[in-house]
């Protein structure tokens, strides 16, 4: 489905003392893209939570092949994994400058009526991003 993909510098703060990016810090790069991938579609995340939506994640899965260093420069490939209904799926591959997989991941997200906490449809304008 739709793919994106962003660089990313790997700052001093997000490593290890040996260099080593930390594991915990891929969920960043993982929202970092997937935020970038809907401003791409021209959808505004602070739009959606200002209307009442939010997209909190409900499961996310890393796979670490290598590790990331201090200033590398890191590509976070998303990619949009089925149609969303109540929960949106993202696939993604995060490879260093020499083009080697780092990590895979996946992460799911659910569209949510921040006033009824319940899940709910897309809106009609992130189903239309889509397939426009």
């Amino acid at each position: 489905m739709m793919q994106d993909e962003i660089q990313i510098r790997v700052r001093y703060a997000e490593t290890d003392q040996m260099g080593i990016v930390h594991h915990g810090k891929y969920a960043i790069y993982l929202e970092m893209a997937r935020i970038e991938w809907l401003r791409k579609l021209g959808i505004s995340y602070r739009k959606m939570e200002e209307e009442g939506l939010g997209l909190p994640v409900v499961s996310l899965s890393i796979n670490f092949k290598k590790s990331a260093y201090y200033d590398d420069l890191i590509t976070v490939k998303t990619t949009l994994k089925k149609a969303p209904t109540a929960l949106v799926e993202f696939e993604y591959e995060i490879l260093n400058d020499l083009q080697q997989i780092l990590c895979t991941a996946t992460v799911v997200l659910a569209f949510l009526d921040m006033k009824t906490r319940r899940p709910t449809r897309p809106p009609k304008y992130f189903l239309e991003a889509l397939n426009s």
